[in-house]
């Protein structure tokens, strides 16, 4: 029987199709995850069972749940339930859903030329609709929510790495990712804070082609009196609640800051803050929209 003290991850893999579930699946696998895709919520205590008969050898474990599997979905969460009531075994179970826009997700059916589960008229939309109402519940009681809709498949692999990987060196991990608000607010941000209010290079000729990672429009961006009284607040804050999420147990943060467009000031803010607290906590800076709209000004 596995020692009761050794504790054994449970990840579930869920979420919109066409989301990238065989991509999160196959990143699973390579961190040494034991994989079982579409397996029905019912049999998920008779699971539990062989990984307690597994003698320890499946301490991390990965569950595909999609609307293949939807005649047996309505016993997910009680299944989900029953694991943590498990007597002999030390279980930490995480939800991860996978989502995306539904524009994106119309887009990757016509693509790959294939039909929505639940689109019973070959109308991708509505079968996409349908499901979002479906999975709705599941969604809010997820402790992971990944975005895809602007990742590529090599982006959503070290997204999942870097929240899922068991190293004991950073066990906290701090994602600050820029945006524009003209393309919509990161779903899968925990905080976001607007720098919308703060003075823009964009209306500045010769720096609108540049980037917050340019010298020039950082110190545009930070010279201001009030980008200072906002970096001091903000760091205030943030290191004050940044320590209260790693105590609760949480194993990353998404802080979404945002511009008008994702290029100037939200770069500039996320790469500083990336730097201030670099020394205390695993800080991952992503630009999430820093090259759209790039044709336009070139």
């Amino acid at each position: 029987m596995t020692n009761a003290r050794e504790e054994i991850q449970i990840v579930i893999i869920t979420g919109m199709s066409g989301a990238g579930k065989t991509v999160a699946v196959q990143s699973f696998e390579d961190l040494g995850y034991f994989c079982v895709d579409n397996l029905p919520p019912a049999l998920i205590p008779k699971f539990i069972d062989l990984i307690e008969g597994s003698g320890g050898k499946m301490n991390k474990v990965a569950l595909v749940i999609d609307l293949r599997g939807r005649t047996f979905f309505d016993h997910l969460f009680e299944a989900i339930d029953a694991i943590s009531q498990s007597p002999n075994l030390h279980l930490k179970t995480q939800i991860l859903f996978l989502d995306a826009k539904d524009a994106k997700l119309v887009q990757r059916y016509k693509e790959t030329r294939r039909s929505h589960p639940l689109a019973k008229n070959g109308l991708p939309l509505d079968g996409i609709k349908a499901e979002r109402k479906m999975l709705e519940d599941l969604k809010g009681r997820a402790q992971q929510i990944i975005d895809t809709t602007d990742l590529k498949p090599l982006q959503l692999r070290e997204r999942i790495i870097q929240r899922f990987s068991s190293g004991e060196r950073h066990p906290f991990t701090v994602n600050m990712m820029s945006f524009g608000f003209k393309y919509g607010i990161p779903i899968d941000a925990d905080l976001v804070f607007d720098v919308r209010f703060l003075p823009n290079p964009h209306y500045i000729d010769h720096m609108r082609p540049k980037t917050g990672l340019d010298e020039e429009v950082s110190s545009y961006v930070l010279k201001w009196t009030e980008t200072q009284q906002f970096i001091q607040k903000l760091t205030e804050l943030l290191a004050f609640m940044l320590p209260q999420y790693k105590r609760e147990g949480k194993s990353q943060v998404v802080i979404g800051i945002g511009c008008t467009g994702g290029k100037h000031r939200s770069v500039t803010l996320a790469e500083h803050f990336g730097k201030v607290f670099a020394d205390e906590f695993d800080m991952h800076v992503s630009h999430r929209d820093i090259e759209k709209g790039k044709e336009k000004t070139t």
